[in-house]
This record gives C-alpha cells, structure tokens and sequence, in this order.
C-alpha cells in the first residue's frame, strides 16, 4: 500500500467535515418533518441520537487521519538516518 500524501489525507478530512455537515443538515430536514405528536417526538430524538453517533464516528476517523498527517509531517522534518 502506498501511503498518502499529506494533501491527499487533508483532501480526505475535508470529505469527512463536508459528509458531517450533510448528516447534520438531513437530520436536522428530518426532524423538521415529523409530526408534532408523541410518535413524531420519538421519531425525531431518534434521527438526532443517530446523526450524533453518524458524526461521532466521522469525527474519530477525522482526528485518526489528522494524526497519520502529523505523523508524516514530521517524518518528512527528521533527517534520513538510514544513509551510511
């Protein structure tokens, strides 16, 4: 496996933040559309309890590249030892 280029994995962040924020906007269009009953209140408290966990995880998985990023930067800063 080849690894990624600093900028592809920001590229890879960015696709993580924009697919939360639609997550957020469709849970948000959902809600909106319930019913104002007790059955639409359940409905709409459970499309806002998964977008949260939707997000949850894209904001793991966000941070997880961010860090393989730093990881990488810094390898790049540190001169190459394996020459002899």
């Amino acid at each position: 496996m080849q690894t990624p280029t600093t900028d592809e994995i920001c590229a890879a962040i960015q696709v993580l933040k924009k697919l939360g924020e639609r997550i957020n906007e469709n849970a948000t269009h959902s809600k909106l559309q319930m019913p104002e009953s007790q059955l639409g209140e359940h409905y709409a408290a459970q499309i806002e309890v998964n977008s949260i966990e939707q997000i949850t995880r894209i904001e793991t998985v966000a941070m997880q590249l961010q860090n393989w990023r730093d990881e990488l930067l810094q390898q790049s800063e540190q001169p190459n030892s394996n020459h002899v």
